[in-house]
């Protein structure tokens, strides 16, 4: 055997040669400071100008769907987690949702403001997350930290909550693991004053500012007949200027009694995404102070033994309910047999799940419509054309979540 034998290179671009004698193709990635996670960038540049882009994601093989077939409908609650860490609540909340959908299980009215309150909260935390990043990229150190400040008194402020900062696992199949804690609403208060204080000074230090407008408007400007066409959702597409929304146009949890607008761009272009963003955590501070005074006294898991665990007590001092909790934890909740698709509107758009049971306690078929995979497939229409500079804040503002990508 030869020594140190060269190992080819597991993907193939669509095109392996140049279009012309002075153009040159490059790889970016999959391991590039210039992008958000592992994902590869072959691109055929005429000097700094992209030509052709071919985005190549999957590189964290986590096999999320396959692996779900082999746990019970509760223990996969973890794995649904890390489809979005900057938001994974959302995740939490569109499983167990579609789930409850499939068993037939109405959910408690403390628990559906409760989760909605959380969502939005969610969203204000991947929200921050996106623009803090963008703006680093781009040289806005100040700015960046302003947000991530907040970003992290979200995450300490759920991690009371939930017992971790990032991947949570706080739902549950008709409820949620715990009650929020003494004084929790009143740090949650004080926490989107802070925000609107904070935002406001990054509001002063980039809107107007020349040198960000100047990479950001008219750069990675998608139309909204081409976010159409490749399945494009969230502020991805309402940056196009399409008003778009799962929570305005099919309503779910509370969001039917909220009063809340869905902001809309003008171009499509990086300028518009920030846009879009920034307004859409100023209406999930809006809704968070709706729902604070809505919140309902109340159970937060349904009296339901096919899939509420019983209380601690009863499981020390009774047979039928340590038998419950036993049957529940071995074999998992039994779920009707049926097929059903369920959608949340995510921080990047639609999460939807499709559920296949045979009435068993573990699902025959999960499938998740993740929506940065769909966003991967349109990227290069972004890129082509551009700087190559540009690449990185127009990824940057397509927020790209690996674990979202991979199948």
């Amino acid at each position: 055997m030869a020594a140190n034998p060269r190992i080819a290179n597991p993907t193939r671009s669509a095109f392996t040669r140049s279009e012309r004698d002075d153009t040159v193709i490059v790889s970016i990635g999959p391991s590039h400071p210039a992008t958000h996670g592992t994902i590869q960038i072959y691109a055929e540049l005429d000097g700094e100008r992209i030509l052709r882009a071919d985005v190549h994601c999957g590189y964290l093989h986590r096999g999320f769907e396959k692996e779900c077939e082999s746990h019970t409908w509760h223990n996969l609650i973890p794995y649904v987690d890390r489809l979005n860490y900057c938001s994974a609540l959302i995740n939490d909340f569109a499983y167990c949702d579609t789930v409850e959908r499939l068993m037939g299980v109405e959910i408690t009215p403390r628990t559906k403001y409760l989760r909605t309150l959380l969502s939005e909260y969610s969203r204000l935390a991947d929200h921050l997350t996106c623009i803090a990043a963008t703006l680093m990229e781009l040289g806005a150190m100040t700015a960046f930290l302003y947000l991530v400040m907040i970003r992290d008194y979200v995450y300490e402020h759920i991690a009371d909550l939930t017992g971790a900062r990032v991947t949570q696992s706080y739902g549950r199949i008709g409820g949620l693991a715990r009650d929020i804690p003494n004084g929790w609403l009143g740090r949650l208060a004080q926490i989107l004053d802070q925000y609107e204080e904070f935002m406001g000074r990054v509001h002063g230090l980039v809107d107007r500012n020349r040198i960000f407008i100047d990479r950001m408007r008219n750069v990675g400007v998608l139309t909204t007949a081409q976010a159409l066409d490749y399945g494009y959702t969230g502020p991805m597409l309402r940056s196009t200027g399409a008003p778009r929304d799962l929570r305005k146009d099919t309503p779910y949890l509370a969001y039917a009694e909220l009063d809340f607008e869905v902001p809309v761009g003008i171009k499509g272009d990086n300028y518009d995404r920030y846009y879009v963003r920034a307004r859409e955590m100023d209406e999930s501070v809006h809704m968070i102070r709706q729902l604070m005074d809505m919140l309902p006294d109340g159970p937060l898991n349904v009296d339901d033994r096919r899939c509420s665990f019983p209380d601690k007590p009863l499981v020390y001092g009774e047979i039928e309910s340590l038998i419950n909790h036993f049957k529940l934890v071995m074999d998992g909740p039994r779920v009707p047999a049926g097929e059903i698709y369920h959608a949340h509107e995510s921080p990047n758009g639609e999460l939807g799940f499709y559920l296949v049971s045979t009435g068993e306690g573990v699902p025959y078929k999960v499938h998740c419509r993740a929506p940065s995979f769909v966003h991967m497939g349109g990227a290069h229409k972004m890129l082509e054309g551009y700087q190559l500079a540009d690449l990185v804040p127009t990824f940057g503002s397509i927020n790209m979540i690996g674990g979202e990508c991979d199948r």
